[in-house]
């Protein structure tokens, strides 16, 4: 080999050499740059006081200063009959968390807020003193009720709603169970599927099942808290069978079959009573203006008519 190829083979391996430790002290400097920030990064942790500078103004501050403020009025409120209130709250499906105190404190805003509107537009009025204070009291106590008649009407709403997804519930629990599931299984699988009231308690049976509740009792305290009386059969065979050994899959698929039985029953029911219930507005609305309509035209000509033969 000529002097030449020597050279050339020398400063190859020289520059494989040297492009080595370049490599090497480059992937080290690498190394402890991501180590200096993993330690800068760990010694600047966020504290609770960052944490919760992150959450949104409204969640810090708006709410917990109305939750403050209802639980405030709630004090003022008369705390009679908390039990039936509290009751009608489980019933009602807890709506917008409110607890007894926040329920009375919505009771107590909206008959101060209703009595105050109606005593600032009193104000460009040409009413007495006496008749005004006497509106402003009337007003006020509507108000303390408005929410009172809220909260039935969405306690009726959220019966129709359990009422109306037991068979479909019923169904899928015979479906779970006959396909060998066990039964809080199935509840919880149908409470994670479905988005409806009746999903919603049975999640709520399952959890205090898993909490140490006795299977009967949450029943029992299911068939307390929606007030339907198919839930309330539902829970007594049910906790029966459980009681006797019965099988609960033989159970369920009656249930089932009961309950569409008496879901078909109803809507006959329902379709007989829309002829009754289409009397009203038929009578008041739809033949009024019918009338006005076919005999409009011809009321000029008869006034005219009766005035000639008057008039003769």
């Amino acid at each position: 080999m000529s002097i030449d190829g020597v050279s050339l083979l020398f400063g190859l391996a020289v520059a494989g050499i040297v492009v080595t430790i370049l490599v090497g002290l480059r992937n080290r400097m690498q190394a402890e740059t991501l180590e200096e920030e993993r330690l800068y990064f760990a010694s600047m942790a966020p504290t609770l006081e960052d944490v919760e500078l992150e959450r949104p103004f409204r969640e810090r501050v708006i709410n917990p200063a109305v939750a403050s403020l209802l639980a405030l009025l709630g004090r003022l409120s008369p705390q009679r009959n908390i039990e039936d209130l509290q009751h009608k709250l489980e019933v009602a499906g807890r709506p917008y968390g409110w607890t007894v105190a926040d329920f009375l404190g919505v009771r107590v805003l909206s008959g101060l807020v209703s009595a105050g509107l109606v005593f600032v537009l009193m104000l460009f009025g040409d009413l007495e003193v006496l008749q005004r204070l006497l509106l402003v009291v009337l007003v006020g106590a509507l108000g303390y009720y408005l929410p009172v008649m809220w909260l039935g009407w969405r306690i009726n709403g959220r019966k129709s709603e359990i009422l109306r997804a037991m068979p479909d519930g019923l169904d899928m629990l015979n479906i779970c169970v006959g396909a060998g599931l066990g039964f809080d299984a199935a509840l919880s699988r149908i409470g994670e599927r479905w988005k409806t009231a009746l999903a919603d308690e049975f999640n709520r049976v399952v959890i205090e099942i898993r909490l140490g509740k006795t299977r009967s009792q949450a029943l029992l305290d299911l068939a307390a808290r929606t007030e339907v009386p198919e839930v309330e059969n539902f829970v007594a065979t049910i906790v029966q069978a459980d009681q006797l050994g019965v099988s609960i899959a033989k159970v369920l698929r009656t249930q089932a079959e009961q309950m569409r039985i008496i879901r078909r029953q109803r809507a006959e029911e329902q379709a007989r009573q829309a002829t009754i219930k289409l009397l009203f507005p038929l009578v008041f609305l739809i033949f009024p203006s019918m009338l006005i309509v076919l005999l409009g035209p011809a009321v000029p000509q008869l006034i005219e008519t009766l005035g000639g033969l008057t008039g003769g």
